[in-house]
C-alpha cells in the first residue's frame, strides 16, 4: 500500500495546479506591520482542497490576540464582518455559513506568524479575493494586499490500479482518489459493466476505503475492490466513481484483461481411414494458445494444412499428443487413434477361418461402426476456429516412405 500511496501522490501532483503553501511570494511592510502573500493567483479544483500561504508581523507595541480572514470583491479597499471566513479567536463573531468547518489553520500556533490557511470542499463560488487582519486586545490592522483564489472543474481522475488478472485466482483491485486533499472523505464506489450489459456490481466483491495522511495538509483517500476473476471479467469494464461534497464526482473507466489456461476440447481426436491418418486438435484460452504435436519431432517432412497422412499398415496401440501451450501454463491431451472400421490401434487381419465362423456378426459390427464414424467425421469437418480465443490446428504429411509406417508403439 505504501508504494500505491507514493505513486499516487506522484501523479496527483503533477496532475493539480492547486497551491500547497510550499512557497510565499512579495512581502508588504508598513509601520511594522508586514505580511507575505503570493503575488501569483492559486489555482485549484471543486472537491479538492487550497492552501493559502502566508506570514506575518506586527510592531513590538501590538499586543497580537487572533488573526480573521475575509473574502469580498477586490473594488473593496477592505472586507467587512459580513465577509468574515475565518476567525482563529472561538469566542469571535461568527464567520458566512458557506464557509464553516471548511477553513483551518495550516500551523494552529499562531506565535510561529504562520497565518496560512487551507480551504477544503472547495467549490468554483470560492474563487475570489481573500484578505487578512491582526486584531490585539484593544484594536486591529488589516492588511492591503490579498491572495487570489480561482476555484475551476474537477479535471482530475482517480487512479485506478489492476494488477495481471488470472481466471479462478483472486486479486484486488485499487482505486486511488485525486489531489492530497479534500477535507471530507469523498465516497468511492465501483461499477461493472458486462458485454452489453447496464453497470452492475461484481459478485462475492469486498470493498474497503481508507484514508491515509501523509502530512497535516496532505491525505489519500483510496478503495480496493477484491474479487475472484473468471473467464466472464475479460474485455470487460471496471469504472471507480468518487464524489465529493457539492455533488463534485469523476470517474475512471478501465478495461479488465483475465488471462485463461488453455484447454483442449473435445471435439479433438485421432483417425485412421484407408490408410490416412488424420488428427485434429482443438483449443481456447486467452491470450490465444497455440499448439504443437510431438509426433513432429519425429517426422520432419511435412505440410500444416488439414491432416497428416501416413502409411499406419502396421501400428498397434498408437497414441498421438497434442500440446496447447500460452503464457499461463500449457495442457497435453493423447488421443488414441481410431480406424474407420471402428476398431482400435490393433490392425492385424484375422484368421481366414476365424472371418468364417464371424462373418456375419462382423458385418453387421462393421456397419453400425461405419455409421458411427461417418457421423463423427462430419461433425469434426464443422469444426472452426470461429471464436478470438480459440486455436484450431491439424497436419498433413504425404511422404510414405517406409520409415513412417509406424508412428509410434507402446
Amino acid at each position: 500500500m505504501f508504494v500505491l500511496i507514493w505513486a499516487a501522490l506522484l501523479l496527483s501532483v503533477r496532475g493539480s495546479n492547486a497551491n500547497t503553501g510550499s512557497s510565499v511570494g512579495e512581502t508588504w511592510c508598513w509601520a511594522g506591520y508586514c505580511v507575505t502573500l503570493s503575488e501569483e493567483e492559486l489555482t485549484a479544483e471543486a472537491g479538492l482542497c487550497v492552501v493559502i500561504p502566508c506570514t506575518f508581523s506586527t510592531p513590538d507595541t501590538f499586543y497580537f490576540k487572533h488573526i480573521v480572514w475575509f473574502k469580498c470583491e477586490p473594488s473593496r479597499p477592505n472586507c467587512g464582518d459580513s465577509d468574515r471566513i475565518f476567525n482563529s479567536d472561538m469566542y469571535g463573531k461568527t464567520v458566512q455559513d458557506g464557509f464553516k468547518g471548511r477553513v483551518s489553520l495550516l500551523e494552529s500556533n499562531l506565535s510561529q506568524t504562520n497565518c496560512s490557511i487551507i480551504i477544503n470542499d472547495l467549490r468554483e463560488s470560492d474563487s475570489g479575493s481573500y484578505q487578512l487582519r491582526v486584531n490585539s486586545y484593544y484594536s486591529g490592522f488589516t492588511f492591503p494586499p490579498r491572495a487570489t483564489i480561482s476555484v475551476k472543474g474537477l479535471s482530475q481522475k482517480p487512479t485506478v490500479m489492476i494488477p495481471p488478472l488470472t481466471e479462478g485466482q483472486q486479486t484486488t483491485l485499487t482505486c486511488i482518489a485525486p489531489g492530497l486533499c479534500s477535507g471530507s472523505v469523498p465516497k468511492i464506489t465501483w461499477t461493472w459493466k458486462g458485454k452489453g450489459e447496464n453497470d452492475s456490481h461484481i459478485s462475492g466483491n469486498i470493498t474497503h476505503v481508507n484514508t491515509e495522511a501523509l502530512s497535516p495538509v496532505t491525505q489519500i483517500h483510496s478503495s480496493t475492490l477484491t474479487f475472484n476473476s473468471s473467464a466472464e471479467h475479460h474485455g470487460t469494464e471496471i469504472t471507480c466513481k468518487i464524489s465529493f461534497t457539492g455533488n463534485t464526482t469523476t470517474e475512471e473507466t478501465k478495461t479488465l484483461n483475465v488471462t485463461r489456461f488453455p484447454r483442449i476440447l473435445s471435439s479433438s481426436a485421432c483417425e485412421v481411414q484407408s490408410e490416412v491418418l488424420t488428427c485434429v486438435c482443438v483449443s481456447e484460452g486467452i491470450p490465444l494458445p497455440i499448439i504443437e504435436w510431438p509426433l513432429l519431432r519425429n517426422h520432419t517432412e511435412y505440410s500444416v494444412t488439414s491432416t497428416v497422412t501416413l502409411t499406419v499398415k502396421k501400428h498397434g496401440n498408437t497414441a498421438v499428443e497434442c500440446v496447447s501451450i500460452n503464457e499461463n501454463g500449457e495442457m497435453k491431451q493423447s488421443f488414441i487413434v481410431l480406424t474407420s472400421e471402428g476398431k482400435a490401434t490393433d490392425h492385424h487381419g484375422p484368421s481366414a477361418v476365424l472371418l468364417l465362423i464371424t462373418a456375419v456378426v462382423s458385418l453387421i459390427v462393421n456397419v453400425i461402426f461405419i455409421i458411427y464414424f461417418g457421423f463423427l467425421w462430419n461433425s469434426r469437418k464443422k469444426v472452426k476456429p470461429n471464436q478470438e480465443d480459440r486455436t484450431y490446428m491439424s497436419l498433413q504429411k504425404t511422404d510414405r516412405s517406409p520409415e513412417y509406417d509406424v508412428i509410434g508403439q507402446s
